[in-house]
């Protein structure tokens, strides 16, 4: 049986949002949209939040997704701005869930590796490698478009396994094992 579907795949963020959607038909990928929420100019932080929602949400109702793929978020230095970012995230969670899309979180690593085969690839190459994959002309200036559009398509290559399904998520093991070189040994 044939696939046909179209995947929303969103990199969140609380300055900038990028996005990507793209049909999957049969055996082919096409692109059907991607780009950015710029939200840097908003007030307040849940003035970002709500961008984010109504953005999401109008994707949804323009491009009718089966499904939406989401980078999770990474654990980073600064607190503060992990927890904010959790925030953008869970918005645009709630917009799939609000019209009954199923979701799916990626890391980034997991992201970069299903896209070049490289988890520690740069932006501009993720960015490269689907400009071949999906044939666009230009690559965007926010490249958190096309981290968006990896994300989608990280999905499609994964088969729609990510974070939610795999049986070690969440743990402090699964953490230092995919974490080694931060891992302080006395």
């Amino acid at each position: 049986m044939w696939e046909d579907k179209i995947i929303l795949g969103v990199d969140p963020g609380t300055s900038i949002l990028g996005y990507g959607i793209i049909h999957v038909q049969q055996k082919q990928l096409l692109l059907l949209n991607f780009g950015i929420l710029n939200i840097s100019k908003s007030k307040t932080h849940p003035d970002k939040l709500k961008l984010i929602f109504e953005k999401i949400d109008k994707l949804i109702q323009d491009y009718k997704p089966d499904e939406m793929s989401i980078e999770a978020p990474f654990y980073g230095k600064n607190i503060q701005s992990m927890l904010k970012l959790g925030r953008a995230q869970g918005v645009a969670i709630a917009a799939a869930l609000k019209n009954n899309i199923p979701i799916e979180e990626y890391t980034p690593r997991r992201i970069k590796q299903a896209i070049t085969g490289n988890g520690n690839a740069s932006k501009e190459q993720v960015a490269g490698m689907l400009q071949n994959l999906l044939s666009f002309k230009e690559i965007p200036k926010y490249l958190d478009a096309t981290d968006g559009l990896a994300v989608a398509v990280c999905h499609h290559f994964s088969k729609g396994v990510g974070e939610h399904n795999k049986t070690n998520s969440g743990n402090w093991n699964a953490f230092i094992k995919e974490n080694q070189k931060r891992v302080i040994k006395k």
